[in-house]
């Protein structure tokens, strides 16, 4: 059961995943649609993640650390 309202940090920590999303991102040189592609997602389901919008679903994550190279634990750190 989800909590209502949801805890300040979960918003924050949201913010702060995405952001990891978007630099790995900038750091292996692709754009949004790109990384979608790599994905299975579309752009703006990137965009969405990068500022905090929605959240990723273990999947998700675990495709995006393929996609970056990188432990999962990385980019949820």
């Amino acid at each position: 059961m989800p909590l209502d309202p949801m805890p300040d940090w979960v918003p924050a920590r949201r913010r702060e995943i995405g952001a990891r999303i978007r630099a790995e991102r900038e750091r292996i040189g692709l754009t949004q649609e790109q990384l979608g592609t790599r994905v299975g997602r579309e752009y703006r389901t990137i965009h969405r993640w990068e500022y905090g919008a929605r959240t990723p679903n273990l999947d998700d994550l675990l495709l995006l650390a393929a996609a970056f190279e990188i432990p999962l634990a990385e980019l949820v750190r």
